[in-house]
């Protein structure tokens, strides 16, 4: 049992953030429930995947017809404590991006890392 709890205690949210800043609102409201849960207490990671890892491109502005960016947003994570930021290694090759040219600090996970999270969260959330 103490293994089990320690597991569920690793992570409390896992946001998985796969759309892209532009075309759509799944970004912007997978990142306002990060917020939300942050400011509740919870402890929050989120996860790039896909094309969700454009979102840390820097020098972004906002989208087509008035869409807001989203830059804003991501740089209040510090001040909501979400500072575990992961980003699937995969998508960041497809996209020609790395680690070190994101607008936040990230840490790159591949599959195996990919695969086990969800497992060490106890509440996951896609968007």
């Amino acid at each position: 049992m103490a293994n089990d709890k320690a597991q569920w205690m690793e992570g409390d949210l896992l946001v998985i953030l796969r759309h892209g800043p532009h075309g759509t609102s799944w970004l912007r409201e997978g990142l306002d429930a990060a917020l939300v849960a942050a400011a509740f207490g919870r402890r929050v990671t989120l996860l790039f995947m896909g094309e969700g890892v454009t979102a840390l491109v820097p020098g972004q502005s906002g989208g087509p017809l008035g869409q807001k960016g989203t830059a804003p947003t991501l740089e209040m994570l510090e001040m909501y404590d979400i500072d575990s930021l992961l980003v699937e290694a995969d998508a960041l090759a497809r996209f020609g991006l790395c680690v070190d040219g994101l607008l936040l600090p990230a840490r790159a996970a591949g599959p195996l890392e990919l695969s086990a999270l969800a497992r060490t969260h106890a509440l996951v959330l896609t968007f």
